[in-house]
């Protein structure tokens, strides 16, 4: 039932949004869903696991497909346990591993839950906007002469203008492709504001998917992931008075239905693996902590890019429509906004993951802010977007002729001491996709200057457009050197030739081949290879691209060490290591370009007689 806008409205406020019924043209559907899609698969296909999120995720998914009902309870990368945040992302990647890795491979099919993150995401807020925006509260002020939209198709708009505002929000780009939590805890952020709305109409339909939002936010990523939303929620109950009424039905369904299915996990794995379960708690209890004056600057600055462009507006609409904080389509993304804005206060060291908790309510009330705005400042907008993704577009294009053909040469110069030693190789296919895409852009710009459509969407559609086109050609024309510089692969390969080239030990002294599961070790010859400083993405690599695991048995004659190649040379020797012999070296060609004290370097050893070196 919808309220009343004078209900909510100061008497010196009145509603500040105006506009006509064709300023509320309907976006077509299938501009809408492609770009959606395009955004989605650009950077989920031919992309190698990146250091360092990325390639842990992939890890936890390929050890639960390859090991057993323990790493799917408690995940673990190459045997050793993983106790941050959840084990959703995990279940759900491995499953799609176990079903689509014969068809499409193992990296692309642990991105397939990436689809239905997004999926999620882009739904729920999309459908939360839609029921805010035809409320009598949010409808804008009827024009003397009549004229005025639908609230229907306001509704709409608003909708399609936040799901825009989404997608060309410059943090959530990367994430969204990554084999983490974050893309779940996303997903599971935007289906409780959906069901925040859906509780103003139907409270216990409502209620039931917030239950379920903010288990699978647990089970996503923990605490962290459900603190900002159960404040949010909190916070809406108490203060929104139309939500006032469903509050019993949030006590009655939402938490008990989050508790089942947190409990759900949480008992087996606390009974079956106490160890890895209190390394969880402690996970968490490490994430809190009083945010410092220079952790709260540099939250602050990168908050400022991560949100772009839509903080700006809602800073605007919260000026704009400050008569209106009682209001439903306030108060909901609001409360949700000062959540994880509570949140990040009690965050020891606020990172990308807490911030996403920001995207969801920006999203929507910055597309409160667009029926506000004037149409010059709208224009304005319009060609700001135009001006600075065109000289994106410019410069990716720039870059990769500078990769291609060595022209410009200074351009040609930076880049290669970017990425020392890679190769560039033409790929006709990824070249056309480019070309089309950066047509389309075109196309797009040409259309907004000849038919200049009034529907208040166009000025978003420019800058999802131009986020989309750019993730694209740097998908294509830059994803080679990309790959190159942020893979293990090379590195991984390289080891594993060396392992297979040692000659064969002492009959059972190990386990030999290639580990099939995570309780095996990187083995050549019948001899064990234990490691020695090695961080958990350059583990997790080894042991997805090659099968590398390595034993944790410090009687193990193999032994790999990562760390800077001074430092590793002097331990071989003169120091922990004297006497050991070097059976491999090598590290990623992309850091060759640091000195020895910061260049990643990685050695593979057999110790001397009785000299166990380190742990």
């Amino acid at each position: 039932m919808s309220t009343s806008p004078a209900r909510y409205a100061d008497s010196h406020q009145p509603n500040p949004a105006r506009l006509t019924a064709t300023a509320t043209t309907k976006l077509p559907r299938w501009g809408l869903l492609g770009l959606c899609l395009i955004y989605i698969l650009a950077g989920l296909i031919t992309r190698e696991p990146w250091k360092s999120e990325d390639v842990i995720g992939y890890a936890q998914m390929w050890s639960a497909v390859n090991g057993n009902w323990r790493q799917w309870l408690t995940p673990e990368v190459a045997g050793i346990a993983v106790t941050q945040e959840g084990p959703l992302p995990t279940w759900l990647g491995a499953l799609s591993m176990m079903l689509l890795q014969p068809l499409v491979g193992g990296i692309v099919a642990s991105r397939i839950p990436n689809l239905i993150w997004f999926g999620i995401t882009s739904s729920s807020l999309w459908y939360g906007a839609y029921l805010l925006g035809r409320r009598a509260e949010a409808q804008p002020l009827a024009l003397p002469f009549g004229g005025q939209p639908g609230a229907r198709d306001y509704g709409r708009m608003l909708a399609d203008a936040s799901l825009l505002l989404l997608v060309g929000t410059l943090g959530v780009l990367w994430r969204s492709h990554e084999t983490s939590a974050e893309p779940a805890a996303l997903a599971f952020g935007a289906f409780a504001f959906y069901s925040l709305t859906r509780m103003l109409d139907h409270p216990r339909w409502g209620a039931v998917t917030l239950g379920i939002a903010l288990g699978g936010a647990f089970l996503s990523r923990g605490f962290p992931a459900l603190a900002p939303l159960l404040i949010g929620v909190m916070l809406a109950g108490w203060r929104c008075a139309v939500l006032r009424p469903s509050v019993k039905w949030m006590a009655l369904l939402s938490l008990p239905i989050a508790l089942a299915i947190s409990l759900a996990w949480w008992i087996p794995a606390s009974e079956l693996n106490p160890y890895w379960m209190r390394g969880w708690w402690s996970w968490n209890a490490s994430v809190l902590g009083i945010l410092t004056g220079p952790g709260a600057s540099a939250a602050f600055r990168n908050l400022l890019w991560f949100l772009w462009p839509t903080w700006p507006l809602v800073l605007l609409t919260i000026w704009r429509w400050r008569g209106f904080v009682g209001a439903p389509h306030i108060q909901i993304p609001l409360a949700m906004l000062i959540g994880a804005a509570l949140m990040l206060l009690v965050t020891r060291t606020p990172l990308d993951a807490e911030f996403l908790a920001f995207v969801i309510p920006s999203a929507m009330l910055a597309a409160l802010a667009l029926p506000t705005l004037r149409r010059g400042l709208i224009n304005a907008l319009d060609w700001f977007a135009v001006m600075v993704f065109s000289f994106a577009l410019a410069v990716i294009w720039l870059g990769w002729i500078a990769i291609m053909t060595g022209v410009p040469p200074k351009i040609a110069r930076n880049i290669a001491r970017q990425t020392p030693g890679y190769e560039a190789e033409l790929s006709l296919l990824a070249l056309a996709i480019a070309v089309v895409s950066t047509l389309a852009w075109i196309a797009l710009v040409v259309w907004r200057l000849r038919e200049r459509p009034t529907g208040l969407w166009r000025g978003t559609v420019l800058s999802a457009g131009g986020v989309v086109v750019s993730w694209l050609l740097l998908m294509t024309l830059w994803l080679p050197s990309i790959n190159y510089s942020k893979s293990y692969r090379e590195v991984s390969g390289s080891l594993a030739a060396a392992l297979a080239e040692i000659p064969a030990g002492k009959a059972g002294a190990g386990r030999t081949g290639r580990a099939t599961g995570t309780g095996g070790g990187a083995t050549r010859g019948g001899e064990c290879v234990r490691s020695a400083g090695l961080g958990l993405p350059q583990r997790a690599s080894f042991a997805v691209f090659d099968g590398l695991l390595f034993e944790r048995s410090a009687d193990c004659p193999l032994l790999l060490l990562q760390g800077n190649a001074s430092t590793l040379w002097h331990a071989v020797g003169q120091g922990d290591y004297a006497g050991a012999t070097v059976l491999w070296e090598g590290g990623r060609a992309s850091d060759s370009r640091r000195n020895a004290n910061e260049r990643e370097y990685f050695m593979l050893l057999r110790t001397a007689p009785g000299n166990g070196g380190r742990k």
